[in-house]
């Protein structure tokens, strides 16, 4: 994939499947298409595993589902995928981490994943390397859903939704002196993460259905990190539950409190009109991983 500026150059068509919290979607570049990329949200079947609900898109793509095929032609031909998944992740610095990915590395994390992270132990452990960050995310995927997408595809490629989110709003760190804080919401999930010297200076994930919650941990961690609530900065973007009350609490303790508007963040780019369209696909399709 190629881009420049804001426009998408797609060299082959490579469908991306993004798995999130109950949710799934399709999308590809089109540059046909008015806002450049086609985005297929996925209703999924309650009491259903999402890989058979999986197996029932990709039915539905060659119209052998009961619906038909639905699916527009860039969606239903492609032939590569990449899979962006919302499991729990385990930063591991890069100089801990073996990049030749023969059997010993490769149990060696997923021992170091389960001993962190329970109730993972039969899902298959995945990793995207961070260069910039000095870090490598470790994050897990069920077997038979690997399964089902490996079958379906030529080529895939995995790598955790909030990857391009951190590796853009990293180089947004640069802008200006303060320290900042970051907060990323989707499916009643927020992510929380800062940098310092070119590394985490803390990343984690925390459920935050409700708004007091989100307050509570946005708070927490900032006291925790020892962060000046009179000059440095805390951005959120997302979908942020209560955004205005969400705000108004978090600005009566920190004076710099704000959220960012993705359309101008990314220059107006087309795909920002997508409704309903997560930041984390519209930062991958823009900035890349």
């Amino acid at each position: 994939m190629q881009q420049t500026g804001n426009h998408i150059i797609g060299k082959r068509p490579r469908l991306t499947i993004r798995i999130a919290g109950g949710t799934l979607s399709f999308s590809v570049i089109d540059n046909t298409a008015v806002n450049q990329i086609i985005y297929v949200p996925y209703t999924l079947r309650s009491g259903v595993s999402i890989a058979a609900n999986l197996r029932e898109a990709f039915n539905a793509f060659q119209g052998n589902g009961e619906v038909g095929n639905e699916y527009p032609l860039a969606v239903s031909e492609a032939t590569n995928a990449m899979v962006m998944l919302d499991t729990p992740v385990l930063m591991v610095p890069l100089d801990e981490y073996f990049e030749e990915r023969g059997e010993e590395s490769v149990r060696r994390d997923a021992a170091l994943y389960h001993h962190a992270i329970s109730g993972h132990e039969n899902d298959i452990i995945l990793s995207s390397v961070l260069p910039t960050l000095n870090a490598v995310a470790l994050f897990c995927i069920n077997k038979d859903l690997k399964q089902v997408i490996d079958e379906r595809f030529e080529e895939v490629k995995y790598m955790h939704l909030c990857m391009p989110v951190w590796n853009n709003l990293y180089r947004r760190s640069f802008t200006g002196p303060r320290r900042k804080l970051y907060a990323y919401f989707h499916e009643k999930r927020l992510e929380v993460f800062g940098f310092q010297q070119n590394r985490f200076r803390f990343c984690n994930c925390f459920d935050a259905t409700h708004t007091h919650d989100a307050v509570y941990f946005l708070l927490y961690v900032w006291q925790q990190l020892g962060m000046d609530q009179r000059k440095d900065e805390l951005h959120m973007v997302g979908n942020i539950p209560d955004r205005e009350v969400l705000l108004e609490e978090v600005r009566k303790f920190l004076q710099n409190a704000y959220v960012i508007n993705p359309t101008a963040d990314f220059n107006r780019a087309p795909i920002t009109n997508i409704k309903g369209l997560p930041y984390d696909l519209m930062t991958y399709y823009i900035k890349g991983r």
